[in-house]
């Protein structure tokens, strides 16, 4: 194949058929050969116009394969031999001509190769990245061979007109006929891992100068211990051996204690104490005194029981006592006082606003990747905004495979769709604002949409004249060496970023179409210049809602869809959502707490006296008042509420408000009735004023220690729930206690509820005596006839000890089951739009977010060590970033890594290269030349671009000699990288950086020798799950970690879900530590009132368990743990204090053997603690399960329904047994008179 004979249409030049002797070069034509050939020595078998066409041909593989010098030059030496080699008559063979202006050309031959040349050639390249696009070098140019065969066939096939590649068919073979006189090519070869050739560990694993990767740490199965066939965890195992354990101590215990007692009973001819007449003295007094008497004298007459009061509570009873006297004769000064002070801190509604920035409710301010965001924003660029379209089709049958979704119709469907999104044009301030006018646009005037639309360039005429689906199949397999399949953006198009639901590389089984608009996107602090962007993605939603919604549904598929701002507006849809539900259940808790405060009237006529709805609805405003207070303070100081405040906190403070309402008018109506009034209030608070003050402040620490969590929206929640319970608590001691005696005095005057200006006659008034006749319920008969006695009987005991502590080391066991994360659907309303686009985001998806290894302050000059610490090409270190990327990409389970890295450092290096000779190069004025198919070389109208017109003078930018161990010296790098950036892309040189790596540096102060900011992109695997979210953050951060220690430099990752996952990583920390924070504050506040260490080690024995079992219910229910959970278990402590601490004290101000004062506690708290606190709170909470709202109906109905069961059944249940046997002594001293 001697000269050129003809030329195709396309330009492509053919070679004549004809033998001819070689011949010797003349020494310009010598040197050019040796520059590109230099196996070829002496004669040789071509022209210097065959040579030129080879030179052109090979130099668009030239710059993907330089970074690795021994693949590219046994690609070198194949084509060569091809074109110019002396001996090539030996191993190819002419198998059939054409016709070409009017001369004979070849159009087929035999290329004979050795197996050892083909299999070295394809082992030295297969590793080769093409960083530009993240992915092989032969994916490019090998069309993503996987054996030297594959390669070679797709190198020598025919391509039709105006495609890159051989114009001739090629076959290489490597088997002769024994008849033949051929003898395979065998040039020399080089291996990759040949260290004078010098390939980076990235694109050659093998080099022995490479240490192996690390072999990712092996995955900590938890510990088991096998049974038979059954296997269980050793926590499990460890936790059911101590139950055994605890259970055979207590079987021990309670029968010593029975002998004990029965040897006592036996030697003892009288219990000091009887029963019954103990019981029914004590059950007197607690019945007149609740809780915290400090007077008791009203008692059997032969006895006096002397309560030896703590300081704390002495002082506080003293000071309720005359503090209930003093407001009982001023309830219109405490009631006015008191509301203007809470109407003051409501002016600060003025400057109410509700935060619903995802970013601004999730992350706090401290929150490393937010600063990491912030340096990534500033100094690079914002990621894009994403606005995207998920088609898929529905499977036959319920559990069968979708069907695939490439079909004709489908890929029509597709173009209809783009063509509606195209003609969006919406208004913002009176502009018309179209995709065009706010997409991303890297190459030209294109929008760089992810669509496999791309493969057509977006445009429906091509689609027959491609080749229609099957066009788009090709394109499945050689989207980055077909010119065809390139986008309209002038760039390859990954399959896997514009399909769904398909298995490896099988794409034409994908199940879904997923579009991607990316839209620019600009910090937001620096004014509304995102404002285009939003108004059209309003437009996008409306049309996908209105129009495209129904499309697809009409062909029997399925539509999501989401913008970048779509999380804002849902969140902000459902803060007005479930106002109907606020109403109602308001109504309701009006209703119930307006009945429970209430007295069962005994006659008609005394219905309208017994009544308090006024009263009711009086406490209801005051709860209202106190969140209103709250918020408004919180307001005045700039902090934002959250639609969880708005919808939670008033039920969570009315749940708790409502039991110290009910706790002292129960307390008001136990007085005498021939007390006056002021009387009857003072005895009340006094009373009860210690145990309400106890169990408030208990909840308001327990709250308060809910703002230490980082997540602003839970803890501004906590912060204004803290101040709310405590606004309501003064409240209900000021205003509250003000209505009740204001209510006393219109019961005591004979006037009607809610209509206070009538008054009952004469004869209604004889028939209400004995209305404050107490008579005992049904729950306090219950308490006093079958809960009690049932309780005291020891096998009961035994039982229930058992039951709750199998129960909580279950939920001990249960709770390493809880995953951390929080559901992104959660957070939305459930008819959100949003619901369907996430189960479609984890379902379908094949790639995972992008992830970029930011480097700060990097070094470029020659006498730096950072450039080689960096760089993954030839020279560069072993240890190198980008060599590690690549190593830990080769595990990605558990790195997370899914590809070795874009190195724009790569490129540039490469482009600048003497070898790239098309890339990096000069005019003779020294400024820069395109490659020669790019303008001014060559125009897009003209013919083929040959080697003459204006850049035929042009020369390559560097020469060896002028390069520093193949490394520009300081000067040479800031002056070529400015170019290197501007450079674009073409067939001729690949490695042009603008589009790929335009926003990859921030260039801004780089002449002094340092760029502060530079990236390295590549991708996340596939995240589907939460736990996959938080462990992708600490891989990559681990990573970074032991890279920056190695290299000395400053590396973090960054990718756009860190920002909201990062709390997820010391989630479990942060929930122990404040956890036990507010254990211990609850405890301590129970040991200063009480000064009794023995009860407030009870009842934080209890309230432990409480927390245990509800983290078990929260394992068993899938329920996660973050911020809001942690929130929540963190004032539950608070809550859960009012199941524990009125029956323990009632424990403590009774008489008795242990056994009597359970009962005792128990049959006068009993009743209390189940209607005024259970009940309260049940129906406080119940009403939560009607919200729109997911986040409510898991994280506040389901666990404060948890919490409410789980606190009562250990309040009335465990609490009196653990009492029972173990309580501490009684406070009452017995002295005769």
């Amino acid at each position: 194949m001697y000269d050129i004979c003809g030329q195709r249409s396309d330009g492509k030049v053919l070679n004549c058929p004809y033998p001819s002797p070689s011949v010797k070069p003349a020494d310009l034509f010598s040197d050019k050969i040796q520059s590109l050939c230099p196996s070829l020595n002496g004669n040789v078998c071509c022209t210097e116009q065959q040579f030129d066409t080879l030179r052109v041909q090979v130099q668009q593989a030239v710059p993907i394969l330089v970074g690795c010098p021994a693949c590219l030059r046994n690609f070198l030496n194949l084509f060569c031999e091809l074109s110019c080699s002396p001996n090539q008559s030996l191993f190819i063979n002419v198998t059939s001509v054409s016709q070409a202006n009017g001369n004979k050309t070849v159009d087929g031959i035999d290329f004979y190769v050795t197996q050892n040349f083909g299999e070295a050639l394809y082992q030295s390249c297969k590793d080769v990245k093409f960083g530009t696009m993240n992915t092989r070098a032969i994916d490019f140019v090998g069309g993503g061979a996987n054996t030297y065969q594959e390669w070679l066939a797709f190198l020598g096939a025919k391509v039709p007109l105006g495609f890159p590649g051989s114009p001739y068919s090629i076959q290489f073979k490597t088997t002769i006929p024994e008849s033949s006189p051929m003898k395979p090519m065998n040039a020399s070869v080089y291996s990759c891992n040949d260290t004078s050739l010098g390939c980076s560990c990235g694109d050659c694993p093998s080099s022995p100068v490479c240490s192996d990767p690390e072999p990712s740490p092996p995955r900590k199965d938890p510990c088991s211990i096998g049974m038979g066939s059954l296997k269980v965890r050793c926590v499990d195992f460890s936790l059911a051996l101590l139950y055994i354990l605890l259970v055979f101590v207590l079987f021990g215990w309670v029968l010593l204690q029975r002998k004990r007692q029965e040897r006592r009973v036996g030697s003892n001819v009288e219990p000091l104490l009887n029963d019954m007449g103990d019981e029914r003295s004590s059950v007197t007094n607690i019945q007149r005194d609740e809780t915290h008497p400090e007077e008791v004298e009203v008692m059997d007459p032969e006895k006096q029981h002397e309560m030896q009061f703590s300081f704390v509570q002495g002082c506080l009873s003293r000071f309720y006592r005359t503090y209930g006297r003093w407001a009982a004769r001023r309830p219109n000064t405490v009631l006015c006082s008191s509301l203007a002070i809470v109407l003051l801190l409501c002016l600060g509604l003025i400057r109410f606003e509700v935060e619903t920035r995802p970013e601004k409710l999730w992350v706090g301010p401290g929150s490393k990747a937010a600063e990491e965001k912030d340096f990534f924003d500033s100094h690079l660029a914002p990621f894009y905004r994403i606005e995207q379209l998920i088609l898929a089709t529905i499977p036959e049958s319920e559990h069968g495979k979708p069907p695939s979704i490439i079909t004709e119709d489908n890929i029509e469907l597709l173009f209809e769709i783009q063509e509606k999104v195209d003609g969006i044009r919406a208004n913002y301030s009176g502009l018309f604002v179209s995709l065009s006018d706010i997409c991303l646009k890297p190459l030209g005037d294109d929008c760089a949409t992810q669509s496999i639309l791309q493969y057509f360039q977006m445009d429906p005429d091509n689609y027959d004249n491609y080749g229609g689906v099957e066009h788009a199949e090709y394109c499945f397999q050689h989207y980055t060496s077909t010119e065809t399949c390139f986008s309209a953006f002038k760039a390859p198009l990954e399959p896997t970023t514009a399909l769904g639901g398909f298995s490896g590389n099988n794409y034409s089984e994908a199940s879904a179409f997923i579009i991607t608009y990316p839209v620019n996107n600009a910090l937001t602090k620096f004014g509304d210049e995102n404002g285009k962007a939003i108004a059209w993605e309003k437009a996008f939603i409306q049309l996908a809602k209105d129009e495209l919604l129904p499309m697809v549904q009409s062909s029997n598929l399925t539509l999501s869809f989401s913008a970048e701002s779509s999380i804002e507006e849902e969140l902000k849809r459902e803060s007005t959502a479930d106002i109907i539900t606020i109403l109602v259940s308001y109504i309701v808790m009006f209703a119930y707490i307006s009945v429970t405060l209430g007295d069962t009237p005994h006659h008609l006529s005394s219905f309208y006296l017994s009544t308090k709805v006024l009263l009711g609805l009086s406490g209801v405003l005051l709860v209202m008042l106190s969140v209103l207070g709250s918020v408004g303070f919180f307001s005045a100081l700039g902090i934002k509420s959250t639609l969880i405040i708005m919808e939670v906190i008033p039920f969570l403070v009315l749940a708790v408000g409502v039991d110290n309402m009910c706790i002292i008018v129960d307390a008001v109506k136990r007085q005498p009735s021939d007390l006056p009034i002021e009387e009857q209030i003072s005895n009340a608070l006094g009373e009860v004023g210690p145990s309400i003050t106890l169990a408030s402040l208990s909840e308001i620490l327990a709250f308060a220690v809910g703002s230490f969590v980082s997540m602003p929206a839970c803890r501004v929640f906590s912060m204004i729930a803290a101040l709310a319970v405590l606004l309501d608590f003064i409240l209900q001691i000021t205003a509250f206690v003000a209505l009740v005696t204001l209510d006393s005095v219109r019961a005591k005057d004979n006037r009607i509820d809610c209509f206070p200006c009538i008054k009952l006659n004469r004869y209604s008034l004889e028939q209400t005596e004995g209305i404050r006749q107490e008579t005992d319920g049904l729950v306090t008969r219950y308490m006093k006839e079958v809960h009690a006695p049932f309780l005291g009987l020891w096998g009961v005991k035994i039982l229930v000890i058992a039951i709750f502590g199998a129960f909580t080391l279950a939920s001990i066991a249960l709770c390493t089951r809880i995953e951390p994360g929080l559901e992104q659907q959660i957070a939305l309303p459930r008819d959100s739009y949003l619901q369907g686009y996430f189960s479609n985001i984890s379902e379908y998806l094949r790639v995972g977010p992008p992830l970029y290894f930011v480097v700060k302050d990097y070094n470029y000059s020659l006498e730096s060590k950072h450039t080689n610490q960096l760089c993954s090409i030839s020279h560069c270190d072993s240890n190198s970033l980008l060599n590690e990327i690549s190593r830990a990409a080769l595990a990605p389970e558990s790195s997370y890594i899914a590809k070795p890295a874009a190195s724009w450092l790569d490129d540039f290096l490469v482009w600048i290269s003497p070898e790239a000779f098309s890339c990096c190069r000069k005019f003779t004025n020294d400024s820069y030349c395109p490659p020669d198919d790019q303008p001014p070389c060559c125009f897009p109208d003209e013919e083929p671009c040959g080697l003459g017109g204006v850049c035929k003078d042009c020369t390559t930018c560097f020469r060896h000699s002028d390069l520093v161990n193949d490394r520009p010296s300081t000067a040479q790098f800031k002056e070529k990288l400015p170019w290197f950036l501007d450079a674009l892309p073409s067939a001729d040189c690949a490695k042009g950086g603008h589009g790929a790596y335009t926003n990859s540096l921030d260039l801004s102060g780089y002449e002094g020798g340092v760029i502060k900011a530079s990236e390295f992109r590549t991708y996340h695997t596939p995240v589907n799950k939460q736990g996959d979210y938080v462990n992708a953050i600490r891989a990559a951060r681990e990573f970074c970690s032991r890279i920056s220690a190695s290299l000395k430099m400053d590396v973090f990752p960054y990718s756009v879900f860190y920002i909201f996952f990062e709390q997820y990583l010391d989630v479990w920390k942060i929930a122990l530590i404040n956890i036990a924070i507010a254990l211990g504050a609850v405890f301590v506040v129970c040991l200063v009132i009480t000064s009794s260490l023995w009860s407030s080690a009870i009842i934080l024995l209890v309230l432990l368990m409480i927390i245990l079992d509800l983290m078990g219910v929260m394992a068993i229910l899938g329920i996660q743990l973050n911020a809001v959970s942690v929130v929540n278990l963190i004032m539950s402590i608070g809550i859960a204090v009012e199941f524990c601490v009125h029956i323990a004290h009632a424990f403590m101000v009774s008489t008795g053997d242990r056994s009597q004062r359970a009962r005792t506690a128990l049959c006068t708290m009993g009743a209390s603690v189940f209607s005024g606190i259970t009940l309260t709170k049940l129906v406080g909470v119940l009403v939560l399960c009607f919200s729109t709202s997911e986040i409510f109906v898991v994280y506040y109905f389901q666990m404060y329904l948890a919490l409410v069961i789980i606190g009562f059944l250990h309040g009335l249940v465990f609490l009196p047994v653990v009492l029972s046997l173990f309580g501490p002594p009684s406070r009452y001293t017995v002295s005769k008179e």
